[in-house]
């Protein structure tokens, strides 16, 4: 008899949800919720499209199906989504968005009448599964989720709620504008609370720094709160150290059980959130280097067995690079070159590694070329000493030269330009 595959179970199970009663129909979401864990993105993609929104809308109108079942079913794929690092976008198309989004006003009309569980599921539905927001909409369901995260999960229960809260709250991207007065009183009263009592799991207080670091692309200004009063690079090198331990680094990800492996989950979110966090800043302190050094040691344990933590670590480094406000002495004092000097070099690179790398080295190198880029010319000549003798020692020269030929290939393959020209890839004092 032949195996169904993951996608074929999921829409079999879904397809018999019509036909059950509520408890059979809860038994068969949760396994549904099971295989989804096991998906590849590309397979959540393929399940998760407006035609099954819809569907859901016209089994809740036909008493089908059970608001609170739909629950059950909708903010799993939402935080299957955000743990992932995915996007939805049937549900804005779909039915099931259009008649949330008129629940959401309907329920906040009636103040204190107010269903607030109602709410607080219709909101984290909303704004996991959405990519475009209403103002009105975002508001409410901004300062819903931000009050049951103040609860602090100090109750019991509540940790798995401000969790989900906090998880939906990070999935609001960063070219979403949401105004100050409606979060960051809260949000940093939710993370120096944290702080303090050590009362969030922690996706919960990953998921926190990750909703602040987004309003960071589009305000500036957060960026001395994050670091002054919230104490971002200490407190996310420390959750980094933590988060690392719970890696096997010496079992190959081929023996993992692949898919549905939650290890390290919390790990890859706080690189994202660092990416972003490098992307957005605009200030530079010597500090921050010690954040180039976490990615390093994450990239030194997972270059053997761990493909897509080294991947990513590179490829963070690399948007380093380009960053002016981060400077070319951090990185080089977090040893970042080290690291990519490594990843160029290891036998199981990539194209899209190869890239990275390369774009890394010519853009430390155009900007040390650069009178303006580091202050003063003696420090300057001491960054220029330190690549130039990293070369000697590290057999740089030979590894650039040895990928000349194939940068036309990845200029095509990534539509990117990497210099064509072979000096551009190196610096003389």
């Amino acid at each position: 008899m032949q195996t169904l595959s993951v996608t074929e179970r999921y829409n079999k199970l879904f397809s018999e949800l019509e036909d059950c009663d509520e408890d059979e129909q809860k038994e068969k979401i949760e396994k549904m919720n099971e295989v989804m864990d096991e998906m590849h993105e590309e397979e959540l993609e393929s399940v998760v499209t407006a035609e099954v929104f819809n569907g859901i809308y016209t089994m809740i109108e036909e008493k089908k199906l059970t608001l609170e079942n739909s629950f059950l079913l909708l903010k799993h794929v939402g935080s299957s989504n955000a743990l992932k690092s995915m996007s939805v976008y049937g549900f804005g198309n779909s039915s099931l968005g259009e008649r949330f989004e008129e629940m959401i006003v309907e329920e906040e009309k009636k103040k204190e009448k107010r269903n607030e569980k109602l709410l607080i599921d219709l909101c984290e539905c909303y704004l996991m599964l959405k990519d475009k927001f209403l103002f009105n909409l975002l508001s409410i369901c901004v300062s819903c989720l931000l009050e049951v995260g103040l609860n602090k999960g100090e109750k019991e229960g509540d940790g798995n709620e401000v969790e989900t809260s906090l998880l939906t709250l990070s999935s609001v991207g960063m070219l979403t504008k949401i105004p100050e007065e409606l979060y960051l009183s809260e949000i940093k009263g939710i993370i120096q609370h944290h702080q303090d009592h050590h009362n969030l799991t922690p996706l919960a207080y990953q998921s926190a720094w990750q909703f602040l670091v987004n309003r960071l692309f589009l305000n500036g200004v957060l960026e001395k709160v994050m670091t002054d009063e919230l104490h971002f690079v200490k407190k996310a090198k420390r959750e980094m150290e933590e988060q690392s331990k719970c890696v096997d680094w010496k079992r190959k990800e081929e023996e993992r059980g692949g898919k549905g492996v939650k290890e390290g989950i919390v790990l890859r979110r706080w690189l994202f959130t660092l990416f972003d966090f490098f992307f957005s800043c605009h200030l530079w302190d010597d500090e921050y280097s010690e954040l180039v050094c976490c990615i390093v040691r994450v990239f030194l344990s997972a270059k053997d067995n761990h493909r897509k933590y080294s991947m990513r670590c590179i490829d963070l480094l690399k948007a380093a690079s380009e960053k002016r406000a981060v400077k070319i002495g951090g990185l080089l004092k977090g040893g970042a070159d080290d690291a990519v000097l490594e990843g160029i070099q290891q036998p199981t690179m990539d194209y899209e590694m190869a890239y990275d790398c390369l774009r890394f080295f010519m853009n430390v190198c155009d900007r040390l070329k650069s009178k303006d880029d580091e202050a003063g010319e003696a420090k300057g000549k001491g960054l220029k000493r330190k690549v130039v003798e990293k070369m000697e020692e590290e057999g740089y020269e030979d590894a650039i030269t040895s990928f000349h030929e194939m940068i036309p290939f990845l200029n095509d393959e990534f539509c990117c330009e990497l210099s064509l020209s072979i000096d551009d890839y190196f610096v003389n004092i």
